[in-house]
C-alpha cells in the first residue's frame, strides 16, 4: 500500500503540484507583506489623507423599528483600494517572477526565398509556403 501510494505521488507528479501549491502559499504571504508594509506606507503620501477606502455613494438611507440605520450604497473607496492592491501585487509578482525565471534563447532563424517568411534555421521545409529550403 506505501509502495503505491509511493508511485502515485511520483508518476502522477502529486508530490510537485503541492509542492507548488506550498510555495504559491508563502510567495502569496510574501508579495502581501512586502505591499502592506513596504509599498503601501510610500504610497499613502500620495493618496488622499484620510480613510479613503471608506469612501461610497450612498443610494438610501433607512431606519429599522430597533433604530438601527442601513445604507445602500456605492462603495467606490473600496473598489479603488482593492484595484491597487491588485496592481501593485500583479507587479511584484511580475518582477518576482521575471527575476527568477530563466529566458528561453530564441531559436535561430533565416528567410524563406520562396514567400521571406522567418522560419527555423534547421527547417528543410517552409511551413508557410510548403517550399524545401
Amino acid at each position: 500500500m506505501i509502495t503505491q501510494f509511493k508511485e502515485f505521488l511520483t508518476k502522477s507528479n502529486a508530490l510537485a503540484l503541492a509542492v507548488g501549491v506550498i510555495i504559491g502559499a508563502a510567495t502569496g504571504k510574501f508579495v502581501s507583506s512586502i505591499v502592506a508594509d513596504l509599498l503601501m506606507p510610500l504610497i499613502s503620501f500620495v493618496l488622499p489623507a484620510g480613510d479613503w477606502r471608506d469612501a461610497q455613494l450612498v443610494l438610501k438611507r433607512s431606519v429599522d423599528a430597533a433604530g438601527k440605520e442601513s445604507l445602500t450604497a456605492i462603495k467606490y473607496g473600496d473598489l479603488a483600494g482593492t484595484t491597487l492592491d491588485f496592481l501593485i501585487i500583479s507587479f511584484v509578482v511580475f518582477y518576482i517572477a521575471k527575476a527568477f525565471i530563466p529566458k528561453k534563447a530564441d531559436a535561430p532563424t533565416k528567410v524563406c526565398a520562396a514567400c521571406k517568411e522567418t522560419i527555423v534555421a534547421d527547417a528543410t521545409k517552409c511551413k508557410f509556403c510548403g517550399s524545401s529550403v
